[in-house]
């Protein structure tokens, strides 16, 4: 059981942190809030939590796929270093921008929030290889196990964790929008340092293995 609360607790820490910068998802619930009600806004952000919850399922098999075929661990786990190098070096660059960036919007109604949530979330073809690489490193950790209630709190940890960003912009972008430059350069610097710090581990896992 202990073990379960950790990994609930590193995925929900790992989705949020993922999620904190302003970003395509986040804004446009922010937008959606704002002109079309907050209920709008946590229909929408439902539904990209409903699309987080299908991507982290898929790479947790794609890392079990992979962990239960030993000639391709070593790929499992360089591949991890591409993803955490990709994402450190990105996170960075985008908190040296100075310039105040603008985040692209789309419209909403109603009746298709949850759907285009789903659909925005779906674009993010960074998702699967991002959640594939931490259940590789969970896994190492000794966090997750290949079972049932291993993956479904991994899955729903990603989910809660994202939607729990979401819902901070829906109700609270308004006190944030101000300060948004200031908000998205030191979340990225958080982000760029807590992918360095699962590279460092991945790659000791390597030399350790």
């Amino acid at each position: 059981m202990t073990h379960l609360l950790i990994l609930f607790f590193a995925t929900y820490s790992a989705a949020f942190m993922a999620t904190v910068p302003p970003g395509l998802l986040n804004m446009n619930a922010a937008k959606a809030s704002v002109e079309k009600g907050r209920l709008n806004g946590i229909i929408f952000s439902l539904g990209v939590s409903t699309m987080i919850m299908m991507q982290a399922y898929i790479a947790v098999y794609i890392s079990k796929f992979l962990y239960n075929n030993p000639q391709v661990i070593d790929i499992l786990l360089k591949a991890a270093i591409a993803v955490f190098a990709f994402f450190a070096i990105y996170f960075f660059a985008m908190a040296k921008q100075k310039r105040k960036r603008k985040f692209k919007t789309v419209n909403l109604s109603k009746k298709n929030s949850f759907f285009k949530g789903m659909l925005l979330a779906a674009l993010n073809l960074l998702t699967i290889p991002y959640y594939s690489s931490l259940n590789a490193m969970w896994n190492e950790a000794g966090w997750i196990k290949f079972e049932a209630q291993d993956i479904a709190t991994f899955v729903f940890a990603a989910a809660c964790g994202t939607f729990s960003v979401l819902y901070l912009y829906v109700f609270y972008f308004n006190k944030l929008e101000a300060k948004t430059n200031t908000f998205s350069k030191n979340s990225n610097y958080i982000l760029s340092a807590l992918m360095l710090v699962l590279l460092m581990i991945t790659l000791i896992r390597i030399f350790y293995n």
